[in-house]
């Protein structure tokens, strides 16, 4: 499966953790992240991602067109909801798409365990079925 993760600033460390957390499962699978979030990943687990560029310059719409293109099967976007972001009516073109495209999204810790578990029993092998072209 093709994985992106996604992290705004304060959410950037708790990535790095459930990350560190789930490697085993995440390295069966292909990362993509935004620039910051994705170096701070590799560097802290060894897993290979691949780097878009950061969510300020345009990463999340990397992420973004990737999922319009059926070549994302989970989103990973740790959200931080306290803080008013500049970047919010892009972060929701991110989730719309994944509503379009039918792609699982986690916005939080909790959500992304309940995903990564049931990625690791097999639970969205039907992305392999019915999404892909």
């Amino acid at each position: 499966m093709n994985i992106a993760l996604i992290a705004h600033d304060a959410k950037k460390e708790l990535m790095v953790q459930f990350c560190i957390a789930y490697c085993g499962i995440l390295s069966r699978h292909t990362l993509c992240a935004t620039g910051t979030t994705g170096k701070a990943v590799r560097e802290a687990t060894g897993l290979k991602v691949n780097c878009f560029l950061p969510g300020s310059a345009g990463g999340g719409e990397q992420i973004s067109a990737r999922i319009g293109y059926g070549e994302i099967d989970l989103l990973l976007f740790f959200r931080d909801p306290l803080t008013p972001k500049p970047s919010e009516p892009k972060d929701n073109d991110i989730l719309r798409m994944c509503d379009m495209h039918i792609v699982p999204v986690a916005t939080n810790i909790a959500t992304a365990e309940v995903l990564i578990h049931g990625l690791e029993r097999g639970d969205l092998d039907w992305r392999n079925v019915m999404v892909k072209k």
